[in-house]
């Protein structure tokens, strides 16, 4: 295997970490960023961001 072809085998084979979000790397960027979307879409449509905003409320 070439040096390329060992490469992308190893950020193919990658997977988000925590720690991402402290690099400065653009594949740690874009799993943080691509992280943190899909994180804030799925709390979107489910009942505790509901609950969270009704909390929030101030009457």
């Amino acid at each position: 295997m070439t040096k390329k072809n060992e490469n992308q085998a190893e950020i193919a084979g990658r997977h988000y970490q925590t720690e991402d979000f402290e690099k400065k790397d653009q594949i740690s960027s874009g799993f943080a960023e691509t992280h943190e979307q899909v994180s804030d879409h799925f709390f979107e449509g489910t009942v505790d961001q509901l609950i969270n905003n009704q909390e929030n409320k101030t009457e």
